[in-house]
């Protein structure tokens, strides 16, 4: 018996580390290109930032609109097989973006890449949801949303010692990381079945959310270069909602839909949902911040604004996995909203220390570990929380409902701090940095109000 145990928790350790490699890439990849953009640029000669800029918006929009639609599928053939079609989608891209002869070619790599990331994401948790134990579930899934921030939050630094070499090895680390996942998970991840006896899929419905997200997220990724109140913008936020009401009449009558509305009203899911979104639109601003302070204000180098970073994701892993009893005795909501408060501390940190003159052990340091115990403590226990109650079907959706939340929420906080430092400079320059750190500091707090409303999980409850 006990070499039975050892066995299958080998077993169980091997999976998990094939789908925490796809997990890193993917979430690596919304950040590691940030730091490159210059090289880039220079190697295609004559590319306009304009073009050079949906290089990171081509990922985003089309990562975030792909998470439910794959999340989805996965459900229907099986997270097992979506899984390791996302490896083979994603590396083929990535070795596609390095050979790019043009720019715009590379912006077309770059959205097969985020189609490979949107199926890996949910059909990662996905697997872990349906091989692990009961009682290994919430650890698991701490393990997982610890690895997917730390690999977002050290995309500065990854992408800062690459791009020293040569800013094609951003994406050729890639390659190696998919092709050994591949190979070991094909052996290594059992089958999971699919709802093979489901109605079928609701294509309208996928491509309704797909340009539902699609519009929100390129309203607010274009909304520096095109303007708040300009025509643009407003038709992409206005067509996004009207799109997405649509698509919610649609999933309240399909057989098959593609969000089964019934996920919603399970315990702790909206509301973790919702907690997720707004808490990644504070740490998207304060992860950008901190990298264009630090270049823009101090003038560091990438590698340099890298590490200074680095010691604040590297306490996401610690609070992870450390969270865990004291999410079972004070629950989930309580637990999210005082790292939401120890989030906000750190940025009030910056707020009364940082100046001008470089001063990272006093200065940016204490900032970037009280945020990374913040993180450590929110992230892994609302995605907990919003996926505890989801029955089996439904892990790779419901995940996928969680994880799109995060996205969109990184999208929006971007977009927020590019227009409240746009056209500054100099001392207007700080001011405006001084602005963006309060609205965080407020964001974060409101995240940790929407924690509070999470209640503790009951059974599972059938969904449609």
């Amino acid at each position: 018996m006990a070499t039975t145990t050892t066995g299958q928790a080998t077993r169980f350790g091997v999976v998990l580390g094939v789908i925490s490699a796809g997990v890193a890439m993917s979430n690596l990849d919304v950040f590691i290109v940030n730091v490159a953009l210059p090289d880039v640029g220079a190697h295609y000669d004559g590319a306009s930032l304009a073009s050079l800029s949906w290089i990171l918006n081509a990922y985003a929009v089309i990562f975030a609109a792909s998470l439910i639609p794959a999340g989805g599928l996965a459900d229907r053939i099986g997270p097992r097989r979506a899984y390791l079609a996302g490896l083979v989608v994603f590396t083929l891209a990535s070795v596609a973006c390095a050979l790019a002869p043009t720019v715009w070619v590379l912006v077309g790599a770059r959205v097969v890449q985020a189609v490979g990331a949107g199926l890996l994401i949910p059909s990662s948790l996905g697997i872990l949801l349906t091989v692990a134990p009961p009682e290994r579930r919430i650890p698991s899934i701490r393990t997982w949303s610890a690895i997917s921030g730390l690999a977002a939050a050290f995309g500065p630094l990854a992408g800062g010692l690459l791009t020293e070499l040569d800013w094609r090895l951003i994406f050729l680390v890639n390659v190696p990381i998919g092709l050994v996942a591949w190979i070991v998970g094909l052996r290594a991840i059992p089958a999971t079945p699919g709802r093979t006896a489901a109605a079928r899929a609701d294509l309208l419905g996928v491509g309704l959310l797909t340009a539902g997200i699609a519009l929100l997220s390129l309203g607010v990724v274009r909304s520096e270069d095109w303007g708040w109140s300009s025509y643009e913008v407003l038709g992409c936020l206005g067509g996004s909602v009207v799109i997405l009401v649509l698509f919610v009449l649609r999933s309240a009558r399909h057989p098959a839909p593609v969000l089964p509305l019934g996920l919603l009203k399970l315990p702790g899911m909206s509301s973790a949902t919702l907690a997720n979104l707004v808490f990644a639109v504070a740490f998207a601003m304060m992860l950008l911040s901190a990298v264009l302070w630090s270049q823009d204000v101090w003038h560091w180098t990438p590698l340099q604004t890298g590490l200074a970073i680095a010691p604040g994701p590297s306490m996401v892993p610690i609070l992870a996995m450390g969270a865990g009893p004291l999410t079972k005795r004070w629950g989930a909501g309580a637990v999210s909203a005082f790292g939401c408060l120890v989030f906000a501390a750190g940025i009030g940190w910056w707020l009364a220390a940082l100046g001008t003159r470089p001063e990272y052990v006093t200065g940016l340091l204490p900032g970037m570990l009280l945020t990374g115990v913040g993180v450590g403590l929110t992230v892994p226990t609302l995605v907990g929380a919003g996926v505890a109650a989801l029955p089996p079907g439904t892990f790779s959706t419901g995940s996928a409902v969680v994880t799109m939340a995060r996205q969109v929420g990184s999208v929006l906080g971007v977009a927020v701090l590019i227009a409240v430092l746009a056209g500054t400079a100099g001392a207007g320059r700080v001011a405006a940095f001084d602005r963006g750190w309060w609205l965080t500091l407020g964001i974060g707090l409101a995240a940790g109000v929407v924690c509070l409303t999470i209640a503790r999980p009951r059974a599972a409850e059938p969904t449609r």
